[in-house]
């Protein structure tokens, strides 16, 4: 059984600094519930990774916000997801109180003791639980045993691999997700990003391994060149027998719906993004790289890979 979560609203937010209009918000999640997708995922909650000024709703996750989403799908439906860093006390249980029934944490592979004690505290007030590995492809194995295990031990339903760079092949994704099977009792998730565009070839790859936790976004909207694409992706179950129980024409419409009402959605594959995934860098050395020349970009990526590995 495939458990599929829907990441646009969230992800996509990277593409419009996260502000979707309230109406488009509430139309998206009700939509995607009806087609059958198990989880929508609404919004970090107080911010990403970074600080972004002018961050819209979909970044902050607000308690307003959720109970507004809350009015229009159940809340076994609704999905946060946040960075331990950004959290106090106190946003668990009102979170849990404005309606958020699956809560994510992205775990510092450095540093993760905060995060899971957090989780422990979710797992506590009722919440599923999520841990997201996040630039799975530039850890070590053995690093990624030992977060998996911790993971596990403090209660996470679901271990996720976040492919952030986008930079995987389907039988390292095969190979990660045997890996940390053999740590965990937890579920296994993929969080697939286009930079070669894989992320379909990935999902499918991860659910052979024996994951069963996929995320996608409709028309593939997410941080550079996106993620695993919500209608291919439902295509390909409805096609391949795997499932029936989606409906692929509502979520086409919504497809249809959101291109023609956030300019940002547009799908694109802009070559830098590429030469991040080729050469496995984040989306944050996209800076570094030359913007007027795609030669000389990839020049700039061959060095800052060499640099690293010196």
């Amino acid at each position: 059984m495939i458990t599929n979560l829907d990441v646009t609203l969230r992800d996509g937010g990277y593409r419009n600094n996260f502000d979707f209009p309230l109406d488009y918000a509430l139309h998206h999640a009700s939509e995607s519930v009806k087609a059958g997708v198990e989880w929508v995922e609404i919004a970090y909650r107080n911010g990403s990774f970074k600080h972004t000024p002018g961050i819209g709703r979909t970044g902050t996750g607000t308690d307003d916000y959720i109970r507004a989403l809350a009015e229009v799908i159940p809340p076994e439906r609704i999905c946060v997801i946040l960075h331990p860093k950004n959290i106090t006390a106190e946003d668990l249980p009102r979170m849990y109180e404005a309606g958020v029934r699956l809560v994510r944490f992205c775990l510092p592979s450095g540093a993760p003791e905060a995060g899971l004690a957090m989780l422990r505290d979710a797992s506590r007030i009722g919440f599923t639980t999520t841990v997201n590995i996040t630039r799975v492809s530039q850890l070590h194995r053995r690093r990624l045993v030992e977060l998996a295990a911790m993971s596990d031990d403090a209660g996470a339903d679901v271990v996720y691999l976040a492919d952030s760079n986008g930079s995987l092949l389907p039988h390292e994704v095969s190979q990660l997700v045997t890996l940390v099977r053999s740590v965990t009792d937890s579920a296994i998730g993929l969080h697939a990003h286009n930079n070669l565009g894989l992320a379909l070839a990935n999902a499918i790859a991860a659910v052979d391994a024996g994951a069963t936790w996929i995320d996608s976004s409709v028309l593939g909207m997410g941080k550079g060149p996106g993620n695993l694409i919500t209608e291919q992706w439902l295509a390909y179950l409805g096609r391949g027998r795997r499932t029936d129980r989606y409906d692929l024409g509502r979520i086409l419409s919504l497809a249809h719906h959101l291109e023609s009402t956030v300019d940002e959605a547009t799908p694109s594959l802009p070559l830098p993004d590429l030469v991040l995934g080729h050469f496995d860098l984040s989306i944050e050395d996209r800076g570094k790289l030359p913007a007027d020349h795609i030669g000389e970009a990839f020049s700039a990526a061959r060095e800052l890979t060499a640099a690293a590995a010196a």
